[in-house]
């Protein structure tokens, strides 16, 4: 009589269609085991079959369980031993052996007419390991007692089944519902994506404010620079996803929880690194902070929502080019959103099936795309990270010494123009002649002789210097600096006076690798400064005409950095910030102690001279050091100036004559690009 019905999913009476509707048949019982109660169960019954279920493959135990045909003349007996029978014995964590699947009371039931009542229990859920909640399905009785009727009536060979004969109404199986699993996906990649703009901003911050070019100039190279802040922003980023997922399993959302965490973590770390080597690229084309904060927040939006109603629809349409797909993954933000909609939809079918997310093995299946999107991610950080490097290097935006792009082909433009010891100009039909003056003419002799016998004794010699910038948009050139040549022994002090647009400051940033020298060049040390700044750094200062300083440091951190960029260590380091501090008039009060965005303009300043002259530097320049002092800390800074030229060279730019003849040897009046006239202050 029990072969009739067993424990099967989707049984005869059900509509139940659990790919579209997600409403899975109880017979998914935690364990995936398939339950058949057979009169005797047979040795080899018990096998594993395969079945879909949605886009996840799942394969089921089928397991055999005996049930017995047992008669009681009284109604009460039936009733009875059904509840003194329910879940009273356990054998290996379920409940077996004593307990009815059904009984059924006949009535009065004879040969013209069948009259039944049937006893099922309904308090099952599908949170237990055994759970014979198929009974619910009357249909399976009313088969099962119709069938034995027609049997004693027609004999054993007759059999009538009432298929697809439906509950009325359907029993409805409990949905376990997941939104984090559901959504996810979107608001996940708008999480981990928060950080590109932080890491974007930072990187623009220090280019657009010269901080990049100004560490560079205190010593500090392009590789460690890079090292540093791609571990600074690696750990940073670690941490936030390290929190990110302990957070969301701590909470309990089944996207964290079902899936591997070995995956997870695999997954998290090669897209962090792919989203570091992102910004850099990217902040390769930015000069200005607001500009790449607000595409960075658009990048991050634009990407979650695209990925959201675009991506997600092609990756569901099976008949969309899997190729094309793969291309739209080259995009890191919808490689991430990829990578968060497989979590997700293996997290969600796990939690309506009882079982668990994704594993390696399933980054196999044809229809997993995780595979896919860890190649792709990891292959972009492997591209990205060097040409960001190498956009760094050749970029007119990243500030510093602009190289060649094809420094491999050395291929170097000529100018046009030349400068020689004459120029020529033409005004109306009169031909004008301009001559040296006789200071420059000799200046520019000891350069000569000094290029054809080198001295020791000499840190700074500028050869024919030249600096032209190119009109735009119809605009006549503008020649800021015009032949400069001057020869600086140790232990001078030379000023340069002119007024604004002379082009001292065009003069001071060539020397100090801000910008390139449209001809000619000049050595520092013996060192030029077209192809070996980086050695010239090391043993440089510098006090830029704007004070670039980080606005978040305090004036002693500012030191101890710079400090520590000189080779300063430890006690001599912090003897030495210190002393700086003193000889600026910012140790007392815990002045050194305050962030320099609340310092006044006078502070900021004398914090730049501080930090040019920490460390010995064997060269210094400085562009109008003096700017904005009230006369006691101009008086102040002038005594510091005087007393750290004795063992070096520097060079600083001026309006004041009463500067110049305080601080310098020898004095140069710069006008219109060319001195005027070279020599000593009294002269």
């Amino acid at each position: 009589m029990y072969e009739a019905f067993g424990w099967i999913c989707l049984p005869q009476g059900s509509d139940t269609t659990p790919e579209s509707r997600q409403l899975l048949e109880p017979a998914f019982t935690p364990g995936n085991t398939l339950y058949i109660v057979q009169p005797q169960c047979r040795s080899n019954l018990s096998q594993t079959v395969s079945v879909n279920a949605g886009i996840i493959p799942l394969r089921l135990d089928v397991d055999c369980i005996q049930g017995l045909t047992l008669w009681r003349e009284s109604e009460s007996i039936v009733n009875d031993e059904l509840f003194r029978g329910y879940r009273q014995q356990r054998e290996s964590g379920r409940e077996k052996a004593n307990e009815f699947a059904a009984g059924y009371n006949f009535l009065n039931t004879n040969k013209d007419s069948l009259d039944i009542s049937i006893w099922f229990n309904s308090t099952y859920s599908n949170n237990t390991a055994f759970t014979p909640i198929a009974l619910l399905r009357v249909p399976r009785l009313v088969n099962m007692a119709s069938n034995a009727y027609i049997k004693f009536l027609r004999g054993s060979g007759v059999e009538m089944l009432l298929e697809y004969v439906k509950d009325m109404p359907k029993v409805g199986t409990k949905l376990k519902f997941d939104l984090s699993s559901l959504l996810g996906a979107l608001f996940f990649t708008w999480i981990v994506e928060l950080l590109f703009p932080v890491v974007l901003t930072y990187l623009v911050y220090e280019k657009q404010q010269k901080l990049k070019i100004m560490m560079k100039m205190h010593g500090l190279k392009d590789g460690p620079y890079w090292m540093i802040t791609y571990t600074y922003f690696f750990a940073l980023s670690a941490v936030y996803m390290i929190l990110f997922i302990i957070f969301g399993s701590v909470i309990g959302l089944r996207f964290f929880t079902a899936n591997n965490y070995s995956i997870q973590i695999v997954f998290y770390f090669i897209y962090i690194n792919l989203q570091i080597a992102l910004a850099f690229f990217a902040a390769s084309f930015f000069s200005s902070v607001k500009i790449a904060t607000v595409v960075g927040y658009i990048y991050v939006f634009g990407s979650g929502l695209l990925g959201a109603f675009l991506l997600r629809f092609f990756v569901e349409d099976n008949g969309f080019p899997k190729g094309w797909i793969v291309v739209m993954e080259i995009i890191p933000g919808f490689s991430l959103y990829r990578g968060l909609y497989e979590f997700g939809q293996y997290a969600f079918s796990g939690t309506a099936m009882g079982t668990s997310g994704m594993e390696w093995t399933n980054l196999s299946d044809p229809v997993n795309g995780m595979r896919t999107v860890l190649i792709i991610m990891v292959i972009e950080w492997a591209i990205l990270l060097p040409l960001a490097f190498y956009l760094d290097q050749v970029s007119s935006l990243g500030g510093g010494l602009r190289k060649r792009l094809l420094i491999s082909l050395k291929c170097f433009k000529k100018r046009a123009a030349s400068f020689r010891r004459y120029s020529f100009g033409r005004q109306g039909s009169k031909v004008v002649v301009e001559m040296e003056n006789p200071d420059t003419t000799q200046e520019r002799e000891v350069v000569e002789q000094l290029l054809l016998e080198p001295s020791a004794n000499h840190a700074i010699i500028s050869d024919n210097l030249t600096k032209v910038y190119h009109g735009k948009d119809g605009n006549p050139d503008k020649l800021a600096v015009r032949g400069l040549s001057l020869a600086l022994p140790k232990g001078q002090c030379f000023g340069m006076l002119g007024p604004n647009g002379a082009g001292k400051t065009s003069f001071i940033s060539m020397m100090i690798g801000l910008i390139p020298p449209t001809s000619g060049t000049a050595y520092v040390h013996g060192m030029d400064i077209r192809t070996d700044m980086n050695e010239i750094y090391t043993n440089m200062g510098v006090c830029p005409q704007h004070d670039l300083l980080w606005e978040t440091l305090t004036g002693r951190e500012h030191l101890l950095f710079y400090g520590r960029l000189k080779n300063l260590k430890g006690a001599e380091l912090l003897k030495a910030t210190d002393d700086s501090l003193k000889s600026v008039n910012l140790f007392r009060g815990g002045v050194g102690d305050k962030q320099v965005g609340k310092y006044s303009g006078g502070m900021k300043r004398r914090l730049s001279v501080a930090i040019s002259l920490i460390g010995d530097p064997k060269v210094v320049f400085m562009d109008e050091p003096s700017t904005g002092l009230d006369p006691a800390s101009r008086n102040n800074l002038w005594s510091v100036v005087k007393e750290a030229k004795k063992n070096r060279a520097i060079i600083l730019t001026t309006h004041s004559m009463e500067e110049a003849e305080v601080l310098c040897d020898r004095l140069g009046i710069f006008v219109d690009g060319g001195f005027q006239c070279i020599g000593n202050p009294k002269e």
